[in-house]
């Protein structure tokens, strides 16, 4: 009898015990490797913050690759080992994770517009197995475009450098502002990594170009890289967010993203505890960071206007 009470005991703390105090299988599948990705170790740091511990109550399988096809292999990893939740970033990692299951739960955390490339039925019931954040980076694009023309002197054409694989949203509605501005504008077109330093050559061969950079993993996993092509080419810039002008670039406009990394870590947890990815409404940033560094300026030999720099909320002196 002593016996059995102390069985039924067990059970009763077993099934009292919160799902998160048991050790959670997270699979992070991360599209960036440059060392400038931090997408990881603010996941991490966050899911610790709402007491999470490796060794404890959470174990990570984190597996990073910039093609597709290893990315695809590294969800397939993730099924077989039978995570919990896959949590990933930009389109190649939701569609990576998507062709490997349908059924584990799938945390985006920062995506260009999750209903357009097919991702989520809509922003508030998602449905399926995906939910996540979303960086509007189609309705910041006019906005990039507006704030560049506006900060640089007369006598600039536009140039947009974006990821040939990537969302033709954004780049639709770059066009549409260049358009309303009265400008021509350019575009270069890059698939991988090798072929950044000759698009952002020949996006420098035409005098007085500025470029724009349409958002992408490609570009996020090379950021620093991106920045000192275009600054070695003496090529204006607006960067998708202010990562960039920290690494040195001219000016960004867009959501904080580390900030999206930390709320997708809060997805995260309301899984574990018990939530339905397909009832969990895909969040949206609410704020956004006008940035510019001065020294980047100084260096290019121009002078942003003082009506930029007044709107801006970041400034680098």
């Amino acid at each position: 009898m002593r016996g059995l009470l102390c069985a039924l005991a067990i059970l009763v703390l077993s099934a009292s015990a919160p799902a998160h105090a048991q050790v959670a299988r997270i699979g992070v599948l991360s599209p960036f490797i440059g060392p400038d990705s931090d997408f990881f170790e603010v996941l991490r740091g966050r899911l610790q913050e709402l007491g999470y511990t490796e060794g404890r109550n959470i174990a990570y399988i984190y597996r990073a690759a910039e093609e597709y096809d290893r990315l695809a292999e590294h969800a397939k990893e993730m099924v077989r080992l039978n995570v919990q939740v896959i949590v990933t970033a930009g389109a190649p990692g939701v569609r990576a994770a998507k062709s490997a299951t349908d059924s584990i739960p799938i945390v985006i955390a920062n995506v260009g517009d999750a209903v357009a490339q097919g991702f989520v039925n809509t922003l508030a019931r998602p449905g399926g197995n995906v939910t996540g954040l979303t960086s509007l980076n189609t309705e910041l694009s006019a906005k990039r475009v507006d704030l560049l023309v506006d900060a640089l002197p007369s006598g600039f054409h536009l140039v947009a450098l974006r990821e040939a694989v990537g969302d033709s949203s954004p780049l639709r509605a770059t066009e549409a502002a260049a358009r309303a501005r009265g400008m021509r504008l350019e575009v270069m077109q890059v698939r991988e990594a090798d072929e950044l330093g000759s698009a952002i050559a020949a996006a420098s061969a035409t005098r007085s170009a500025a470029l724009v950079v349409i958002p992408g993993t490609l570009f996020a996993s090379q950021l620093r890289r991106v920045v000192d092509l275009a600054a070695s080419h003496r090529l204006p810039a607006i960067y998708p967010d202010s990562r960039y002008v920290r690494a040195g670039g001219l000016m960004s406009y867009g959501p904080n993203i580390p900030d999206l990394y930390r709320q997708a870590a809060s997805y995260v947890d309301r899984i574990l505890k018990g939530a339905q990815a397909a009832s969990l409404p895909v969040g949206q940033p609410t704020s956004f960071e006008l940035a510019v560094n001065l020294r980047a300026a100084q260096a290019l030999g121009i002078t942003i206007t003082p009506e930029v720099l007044l709107r801006a909320d970041v400034v680098l002196r």
